[in-house]
């Protein structure tokens, strides 16, 4: 899996196009359609419960171009989330008790309202949450925003694909492992990590490969030792998460003739524990222009909450949006594989 240096959107290539994506995602295969099986879980359909958290997509421009990215994220991509939308998922969140908003991206940074943005959710007490690809903390122009976070409280979420130096290069790009090394430096230096701080940072594990994530309990073992021996570095947490059949994760599986037993892997592994906690039935997912998902995985395929849930956060009614149906494809059976997956790791 080797590093990229655009978007497929910037190569005009078939697979940025998402119904190209669905295409081959939803195709008849040898296994039923994820509707039919998540009744397995004794559950008849898949419908959202209480919003705990309220994600954001700030914009997919990154100053990395990862080869896993669901996002086709990358530092040629110009969508950016806008102040006056932000001003509406303010009016949202000053109405609701929803009580944490998870910022994402691209690298949420890099927008240039992060900062105003941030400021003003922690007036409202919210938790935040930022996923941050460490880099961008040690970037020029973005040298301050590890401060600006801890001075806020905020909670940093991050990916290390593996805490050895090629793995993570292999999949992120030369010289990442030693730019995020430093970052967590950094951050360890200002408190993150520390007992007493009350400042969380988490890292993130994904497969560098076709391949379904480990035990997490123990994985996170593994981390906590190899990082802190070789590199002095802490975190509180390490999550596991599925690569999803999607954009340029999708564009490997298919190029490296794995997706048709990956996808086998997915279905055959369902697991109806996981899939009765996964993360659609607590999280809102917000786009960067406004639009509404189930999901930030399902955003990326642009399927829109639905089954008469309002669409965008100009017109956000909770009513609507609690207890409304999920929209599902096959995909969907990467956040329900094995020990399940989720933003926030494994889910059974």
């Amino acid at each position: 899996m080797e590093a990229r240096h655009k978007s497929m959107k910037a190569f005009g290539e078939s697979l940025a196009d998402v119904n190209e994506q669905l295409k081959i995602i939803n195709q008849p295969g040898d296994f039923p359609f994820f509707d039919e099986k998540y009744k397995e879980t004794g559950e008849e359909e898949l419908k959202a419960g209480k919003i705990e958290i309220f994600q954001m997509n700030l914009g997919k421009m990154c100053n990395q171009v990862c080869k896993h990215c669901h996002v086709d994220a990358g530092p040629d991509r110009k969508e950016i989330m806008t102040k006056e939308t932000m001003q509406l998922c303010l009016e949202v969140l000053s109405k609701t008790d929803i009580p944490t908003v998870d910022l994402t991206g691209g690298a949420p940074e890099m927008n240039p309202n992060f900062k105003w943005f941030v400021d003003e959710v922690r007036k409202l007490n919210k938790h935040v949450m930022v996923r941050s690809n460490l880099t961008i903390l040690v970037t020029n122009g973005f040298e301050d925003y590890a401060d600006f976070m801890a001075n806020h409280e905020v909670e940093i979420v991050s990916s290390l694909p593996y805490y050895r130096a090629s793995y993570t290069d292999k999949q992120r790009g030369e010289g990442v492992f030693e730019k995020s090394i430093s970052a967590i430096k950094k951050l360890n230096e200002l408190g993150y990590a520390k007992e007493g701080s009350g400042l969380t940072f988490n890292l993130v594990y994904n497969p560098v490969g076709a391949f379904l994530p480990p035990s997490q309990t123990g994985l996170e073992k593994d981390y906590k030792r190899e990082l802190k021996n070789k590199f002095d570095v802490e975190f509180n947490s390490l999550f596991t998460i599925t690569n999803m059949p999607i954009s340029r994760y999708l564009d490997y599986l298919i190029a490296s003739g794995n997706y048709e037993s990956y996808m086998n892997k997915l279905v055959n592994s369902f697991n109806p524990a996981a899939a009765l906690n996964v993360m659609c039935k607590n999280t809102l997912s917000i786009g960067w222009d406004g639009y509404l998902y189930d999901c930030d995985f399902n955003q990326m395929l642009e399927m829109r909450v639905n089954h008469g849930a309002p669409k965008h956060i100009r017109d956000f009614e909770i009513s609507m949006l609690e207890g409304r149906k999920i929209v599902t494809g096959q995909h969907c059976y990467g956040c329900t594989a094995g020990a399940g997956s989720s933003c926030g790791g494994a889910t059974a």
